[in-house]
């Protein structure tokens, strides 16, 4: 019988979940996860690189990556002495089983608790023990007269540029819950607060930052606030801070004063400079009756500096005081809260929780500001959420995601209605969202954790919405990133500073992406790493610690501090010393507790003794719509077979299974166990060695053979768990160009 052939490309659609699956476009999927659409095709999702250079290999170069701290000084010797020895106390308060230290090339792991307890060691030093309840530590051994690095592992609670003179040159800072760092000399080191000072905020209490004049406006400063302020007040409590690029000694608290010698602000959700004021919304004030004095939230509340230096002691005065040069406040007519902001042009979007408002410049020295209400039901739940373009604001609301033109606010998300409502909303669910704009590959990126994930990775985000805002398409990451950010420090890469094998690899030595101070984007995770987000990189950048690890019958029990894995992922291992036969393999995950996974691996050997890096290992899963282009005349359908253009790999292959009619069974697992069909349905992404044109194609056109019907045939592209485990294929790039589908029609539906 002839078959009828149906070219489905160029793809220009991505995720559906707002009609059934027979329903959508031909180029749509009901599943598209780790994969998105771009440019007319689907692609493999993202991947990344850790950040820092001038490691000496590839098992130190998660040093440069972390978040870490130069010891030196005070109650910390910092340098080891001719005998490789040295005492101290680290500096902050939280003291912990994953936490770090390294000499050299030689990693300490604080892997139990103690008053003190030795630590685990990849080198040669005798003595190297560390009190979990003081923070004190003691080297003997170690490499003589060299430095030593902490590294606290605290989550990255936020990562910001500082402006300076310098084009395309501003520095990345990061935050985790007790220090800031900054990037200089190849890693991220801790630049702040002051000496013997830390912020005290939960791992949901994320840093928003923002860069303006300081005493003079030749003068750039960098102001923050973690909104760490309890009700009525607690020693605790967080100032907002500024910066003004010094190093450690370049902090100073900022609670400016709008009650001459009283009340002064605490804290606010966010800062930002508007018409030449530094504005403060949603205020913690304190009334500075003693003591602590007592906190009073105005969740409402706009409250701004005079036109001038935002350090004057009289900025922030009230018209009612001796001094006052222009400061001020107003509340907005609602007891809703001040969520998020962010400019349209010159216009400041304000977003409460239910609700959008326009803060609107009166030019009026007097009352410098009015509130103008834009829309009554859609508001924004998520601070960090908001992403900007010239001619909207992007936010994750209660209700949906939300773009503002500045006159409307709608949904933009009616291809996948229900996603913003798995967003969980117990464990700070919400104030864990955090959204980035990637101009190079033009799309945005949200992070949050889903309300039906695994009970061991329900804290910290699991899930990265991808938005391709050129086409208006949807996808989905597998991933856990808390923070987000843009990084303008990369030196130009060569051969020779890449860790990357060259099949997980996409980019040619003429692309901007490896270019010095190409701006790229940066992400942060629970574990303090920070790792560069790339298009052309197929890979995922090892950016969790193992912190130790034993077997027993082939069951390699592994301690990773809030993994956020889930049963049934994939991992590879890397860097693991003293031990043997696991590294550089790939596993499937049992998550056991929120620390700790289980792998099979039966050549394991040795006794851990630090060093070891986690990397997640992305499953591919694309499942089509359910295809049936006779269905006008109630006609079922027979599939003969798929033809894939795909781009051409070296070591690529995936499986693509099939279902029929509105079932999900798979007719490949069933046919391979009954006998029904010969083969496994891999579709190769590599050149047919019998084809030799195919070595010197892009684009290879391969085909897939099927048999079954239905009312309807739906495809399940996919990394089968096999694939998974092969760290050739696994690592492979997977692009889909377009298909064929060679179908005949086969009776009627009914």
């Amino acid at each position: 019988m002839a078959k009828d052939r149906f070219l489905i490309a160029p793809i220009k659609e991505g995720l559906r979940t707002d009609l059934k699956s027979w329903q959508i476009p031909e180029d749509s999927f009901e599943k598209l996860t780790n994969a998105y659409m771009y440019e007319g095709r689907i692609r493999k999702r993202f991947g990344s690189v850790c950040t820092g250079t001038g490691w000496t290999s590839a098992a130190t170069a998660q040093l440069f990556s972390r978040l870490r701290i130069t010891l030196t000084g005070g109650s910390a010797v910092g340098i080891t002495d001719g005998a490789g020895a040295a005492t101290g106390t680290v500096p902050g308060n939280i003291f912990k089983v994953g936490q770090l230290f390294s000499i050299g090339d030689e990693i300490f792991t604080v892997y139990q608790t103690g008053t003190p307890a030795a630590m685990l060691t990849t080198g040669g030093a005798t003595t190297h023990t560390f009190d979990t309840t003081s923070g004190a530590y003691v080297f003997n051994g170690a490499p003589a007269t060299t430095q030593i690095y902490f590294y606290p592992a605290e989550p990255v609670m936020g990562l910001w540029n500082v402006e300076t003179d310098v084009l395309n040159s501003n520095p990345a800072i990061a935050f985790d819950t007790q220090f800031a760092y900054q990037f200089s000399g190849g890693f991220w080191n801790r630049i702040g607060p002051t000496t013997g000072s830390q912020f005290n905020g939960s791992d949901s209490e994320f840093f928003q930052a923002a860069n303006w004049r300081g005493a003079t406006g030749d003068v750039n400063i960098l102001f923050t606030s973690n909104f760490n302020a309890s009700i009525p007040a607690a020693a605790t409590d967080d100032p907002m801070w500024y910066y003004d690029g010094t190093g450690i000694t370049g902090w100073t608290q900022f609670q400016p004063a709008f009650i001459v010698g009283a009340n002064f602000v605490r804290s606010a959700r966010i800062i930002l400079p508007f018409r030449d004021r530094l504005i403060l919304l949603n205020t913690i004030e304190n009334d500075a009756g003693g003591g602590l004095g007592t906190n009073t939230q105005h969740a409402n509340r706009c409250r701004f500096s005079h036109n001038g230096s935002p350090l004057a002691a009289s900025a922030f005065y009230e018209p009612n005081q001796a001094g006052f040069t222009g400061g001020g406040w107003i509340d907005a007519s609602t007891k809703e809260q001040i969520v998020g902001a962010e400019f349209i042009k010159d216009r400041l979007i304000v977003y409460f929780e239910k609700s959008t408002w326009e803060l609107a410049y009166t030019g009026n020295a007097v009352q410098p500001f009015i509130w103008q209400k834009i829309n009554t039901e859609l508001g924004s739940e998520s601070t960090f959420s908001s992403v900007p373009f010239d001619k909207a604001i992007l936010t994750i609301g209660t209700t949906g995601i939300h773009a503002c033109s500045g006159a409307n606010v709608q949904r933009i998300d009616s291809e996948i209605p229900d996603l913003v409502f798995r967003i969980r909303n117990d464990n700070e669910g919400p104030q864990r969202v955090a959204g980035i704009r990637d101009y190079y590959s033009e799309n945005v990126y949200w992070t949050f954790s889903t309300s039906n994930s695994d009970q061991y990775a329900e804290t910290y985000p699991n899930v990265i919405l991808v938005y391709n805002y050129k086409d208006g398409t949807w996808a989905i990451n597998e991933d856990s990133i808390t923070s987000f950010g843009f990084f303008e420090q990369q030196t130009g890469r060569t051969w020779a500073s890449s860790a990357l094998p060259w099949h997980s690899a996409g980019f040619t030595w003429s692309s901007g992406t490896i270019q010095a101070q190409f701006r790229q984007v940066i992400a942060g995770n629970q574990e303090g790493f920070v790792f560069k987000l790339a298009n052309n990189i197929f890979t995922n950048a090892s950016a969790l610690q193992i912190t130790n690890m034993s077997a027993a019958a082939g069951i390699v029990t592994i301690t990773v501090i809030d993994h956020n894995l889930f049963t049934g992922s994939f991992i590879k291992i890397s860097n693991c010393q003293g031990v043997t036969g696991i590294n550089d393999n790939n596993y499937i995950v049992t998550a056991t507790s929120e620390d700790t996974i289980q792998v099979y691996e039966a050549n394991f050997a040795g006794t851990y003794t630090g060093g070891g890096t986690i990397s997640r290992v992305s499953r591919i899963d694309i499942l089509t719509k359910r295809f049936n282009p006779y269905v006008k005349t109630g006609t079922n359908i027979s599939i003969d077979s798929v033809d894939f253009a795909v781009q051409r790999t070296t070591n690529g292959e995936i499986t693509v299974d099939y279902t029929p009619s509105s079932s999900y069974i798979s007719m490949v697992t069933d046919g391979i166990a009954t006998g029904a069909i010969v083969g496994n349905n891999v579709l190769e992404t590599s050149a047919y060695d019998l084809v030799p044109l195919e070595q010197y194609q892009q684009l290879l056109w391969h085909r897939v053979y099927f048999g079954t019907e239905g009312d309807s045939i739906q495809l399940n592209i996919i990394l089968s768990d096999d694939q998974m485990l092969d760290t050739d294929i696994a690592e492979s790039d997977f692009q889909l160009e377009g298909f064929i589908l060679n179908l005949s029609q086969k009776g009627r539906i009914s």
